[in-house]
């Protein structure tokens, strides 16, 4: 199974594609993936998501052979910068490998210590949606800009706001009435 494809495939047999060493490779319209277009800034039309999906089958001569997911993705999306609130283009990349496992209690078991994601077999692995947690997980908690293109200010506060609401001194009233009394 070694093809470009127009859409990942809403249902991936892994252990066939592991099997087949099989490889899928495409590109999709951002609008096509709901959460990831969610955070953009404006339509989410021009986007686009590059992918591809590699199987294949791993062991050692004494153990059985399991499948692996080598999954690679990646993404230019416009969102707002948190630091001068203009557009800033944010480019997201995900590089990862999963290996599949019998159930789900023994991929929970082992996750914790694999340095791969580890997941349970499924027969219906909707790769669309995996893409699009990988690139999820890839956002940047606070977009930002390198270097903002715009003079960022330092302070939301208003000196001539100070100045007026700044409270006269304690004494100053007792300070004026000393001095009509002379």
């Amino acid at each position: 199974m070694n093809h470009d494809a127009t859409s990942p495939p809403k249902r991936l047999d892994v252990a066939a594609f592991a099997q087949d060493a099989g490889h899928l490779q495409g590109s999709d319209q951002l609008a096509e993936y709901r959460r990831l277009a969610a955070e953009v800034v404006g339509p989410a039309g021009d986007g686009q998501i590059r992918w591809g999906a590699d199987g294949e089958l791993r062991g050692t001569s004494g153990s059985m052979r399991q499948p692996w997911l080598h999954l690679i993705a990646d993404a230019t999306l416009p969102m707002t910068c948190q630091r001068c609130l203009e557009p800033v283009v944010v480019a997201l990349a995900a590089d990862r490998w999963f290996r599949f496992v019998a159930d789900e209690a023994t991929a929970e078991m082992e996750d914790d210590e694999a340095e791969e994601d580890v997941l349970a077999i499924d027969d219906a692995l909707d790769l669309r949606e995996l893409i699009e947690d990988e690139l999820l997980l890839a956002l940047p908690v606070v977009p930002m800009h390198e270097d903002c293109p715009v003079a960022v200010k330092s302070s939301a506060v208003d000196p001539a706001f100070e100045d007026v609401t700044k409270p006269a001194h304690p004494f100053a009233a007792l300070e004026q009435l000393r001095d009509k009394s002379k």
